[in-house]
């Protein structure tokens, strides 16, 4: 059987740049209706290829059924992950998705059990060591690992110290082809075992930064008085969800070689690019909106996380704070140490009270600089002295490539417009 070319609608020019509306609070309880039963089409039936787009709208809205989304692009970006996770075998990189809120009762595990009930071939865990999962993981048919409460692994030194490996292990999944070596078998013979899976942790509170980064970000919040979602019960409505999986799977599952083919522009690039291009190839294959949906959410959820890492990164952040030091006395060529640590550790919305009784000192300044090859040196001031200092230009490129400075085409859309994509009210 040749698959026929899935039908792609023409984005438009400013599709891929421009900040899409977002859903606000209060929407109608009608939103989030399931639909009647004489709608929900029976799995055992034949599936075509050109079925893609009512598949993905039948699983967004029971997402919005059972889940307070944050947003519209939320709500399409788990959509497509789910979708991808039955074509892990055509990705080259397995995207994480990080479902985090900023406390409890705020609907991530709930969202988490309906991505059990949708994803292929689930291997879900509150608590595994590294040699578990690893041992779990086929590397032709991977299963999509489900971590609940992950949080605990990581939220104390002493938690992430011995759950190195596990982070170690989830990061190393991320690509293909980053198999981990163990010695096994009476002949202490070196064994090398597959990583490469999609995986999906929930949890309070940021993951490790390094999970983050290769992860498409659902940031949940309370629900607002006004949000009315329906109650989960698991032997009432997994059914309708194990239906959605299946004509996912029977959907998707000719289109293997194709989807291998794909190379979809994407509205971002490098690491963000990698994580989300399944999602994007998922939202190509579907047609109908599903593409213009996609990248829409790709930009806006990243472009978000990009300001999280900005206003949140230690090193970002004091990169930040040494341009405003520099620009609050009209950007000399030179500043001393002694004037920028002033000026770094009055802000007092800062974390750098926390590195003595003093604030950031000239060693902490150091240390946190020379990953970037910035060190400080004797400098010569235009009233004629000399101290230790740093020149403006050694920080020109490295501002340049961290935290450039933003163009006035990308601000955000004003508050009134409703909260940021993913955010937390």
């Amino acid at each position: 059987m040749t698959d026929p070319q899935p039908s792609t609608p023409s984005l438009p020019d400013d599709a891929a740049t421009s900040w899409p509306p977002v859903a606000v609070p209060g929407q109608p309880a009608d939103s989030t209706a399931p639909p009647a039963d004489d709608d929900l089409d029976d799995a055992s039936k034949a599936v075509s290829i050109s079925d893609g787009a009512e598949i993905l709208d039948h699983l967004r809205t029971q997402i919005k059924r059972y889940v307070a989304m944050p947003s519209e692009e939320a709500v399409t970006a788990v959509a497509l992950w789910i979708a991808a996770t039955h074509l892990q075998r055509a990705w080259q990189h397995a995207p994480r998705l990080a479902i985090v809120a900023p406390e409890k009762r705020c609907g991530k595990s709930r969202l988490l059990d309906v991505v059990t009930e949708t994803v292929h071939n689930r291997l879900i865990t509150v608590n595994a060591t590294a040699a578990a999962i690893f041992r779990s993981i086929d590397g032709d048919d991977p299963p999509t690992l489900l971590v609940d409460e992950a949080d605990a692994m990581f939220s104390t030194t002493k938690a992430a110290e011995k759950n190195e490996e596990v982070r170690g292990l989830i990061n190393a999944g991320h690509q293909r082809g980053r198999p981990t070596l163990r010695v096994s078998g009476p002949e202490h013979q070196v064994q090398e075992f597959p990583t490469f899976a999609m995986a999906a942790l929930a949890g309070i509170g940021d993951l490790p930064d390094t999970i983050m980064d290769r992860a498409v970000v659902i940031r949940m919040r309370r629900r607002a008085a006004g949000e009315k979602v329906a109650s989960f019960r698991t032997g009432r409505d997994t059914p309708a969800l194990n239906a959605i999986r299946d004509r996912l799977h029977a959907w998707l599952q000719p289109l293997y070689e194709h989807a291998m083919e794909m190379e979809p522009p994407m509205p971002v690039e490098d690491r963000a690019a990698d994580t989300w291009e399944p999602l994007v190839i998922i939202a190509d294959l579907a047609g109908d909106d599903w593409p213009v949906l996609a990248r829409a959410a790709c930009r806006a959820m990243t472009d978000y996380e990009a300001g999280q890492d900005e206003e949140g990164g230690l090193r970002t952040r004091l990169l930040v704070g040494i341009r405003r030091a520099f620009a609050a006395v009209g950007d000399p060529a030179v500043l001393s140490t002694k004037h920028l640590l002033e000026s770094l550790n009055a802000d007092k919305e800062a974390p750098w009270a926390e590195y003595g009784a003093n604030g950031l000192t000239p060693r902490g300044l150091q240390l946190l600089l020379k990953p970037y090859g910035i060190g400080s040196a004797n400098r010569r001031f235009p009233d004629g002295t000399q101290a230790k200092g740093f020149a403006r230009n050694q920080f020109l490129d490295t501002w340049a490539r961290y935290c450039p400075e933003p163009k006035a085409t990308d601000a955000p859309a004003s508050s009134a417009d409703g909260p940021l994509p993913g955010t937390a009210a």
